[in-house]
């Protein structure tokens, strides 16, 4: 694929996209709200996830065996923490999984949910991969979005490219006390998710971070998103 990349440059022509199963964005919270600890600790849940054996059948099970896959932290600004990696088997996985460990943090301020859903459309628009499917997977804690566009304007925009948003509300992070949104995955229904076989999967808290991440990539990979949280818009 290398060789082929140099020759069309040098003959002038487009190089070729290197086709994976999927096209995945990780879109996850960094916002005011989020504590270093925080941080993290979220970043070890996708560490954990993305090399766990189930996860990882999932991807060998696809129809290339391969999935591209970046991290990327959202606030009031975006950052690309691990940039796109071809994941096909285990030792891809456990470079991605370092990678994620470490990086200081890159992401600040208030909420704009609009203009982090409408980076992570440019990304993957912009990278050296072509799935057959594309993804946001998009977690937080909070519905509000204080500065960029609309949630309504740029999530439209995003589907009518062909790519689905998946949410990962977090009901509560850290916390002995109720959830700030104890209807946040209602909402991540209504406002954010959108594309074909959108769905949500919820962490109620801490404790369950892990586990939910771990199951929304295996259905995100496998493509067995669940028929009754298929948003239509």
């Amino acid at each position: 694929m290398r060789i082929l990349s140099v020759l069309f440059i040098l003959l002038g022509l487009p190089a070729l996209s290197e086709e994976v199963e999927l096209e995945l964005v990780l879109l996850a919270d960094a916002s005011g709200s989020i504590t270093e600890a925080e941080i993290e600790f979220q970043r070890q849940g996708y560490a954990d996830a993305i090399t766990d054996p189930r996860v990882l059948a999932a991807i060998q099970e696809s129809a290339y065996g391969a999935i591209a896959v970046t991290y990327v932290e959202w606030a009031a600004n975006t950052a690309v923490i691990v940039d796109w990696t071809k994941i096909d088997g285990a030792k891809s996985a456990q470079v991605f999984a370092d990678a994620l460990i470490g990086p200081p943090r890159q992401a600040y301020g208030r909420n704009a949910i609009g203009a982090a859903l409408l980076d992570a459309k440019r990304l993957i628009e912009q990278n050296d991969f072509e799935g057959w499917r594309k993804v946001i997977d998009f977690s937080g804690d909070s519905p509000n979005s204080f500065s960029g566009p609309l949630i309504s304007t740029a999530r439209e925009e995003v589907v009518a490219s062909g790519i689905t948003i998946n949410g990962l509300p977090i009901l509560c992070r850290f916390c002995d006390t109720l959830a700030r949104y104890p209807d946040l995955a209602e909402i991540y229904e209504q406002q954010i998710i959108g594309g074909i076989g959108a769905f949500v999967v919820t962490a109620a808290n801490e404790d369950d971070l892990a586990e939910a991440i771990r199951r929304k990539l295996i259905l995100e990979i496998s493509g067995l998103e669940p028929p009754a949280n298929v948003a239509s818009k």
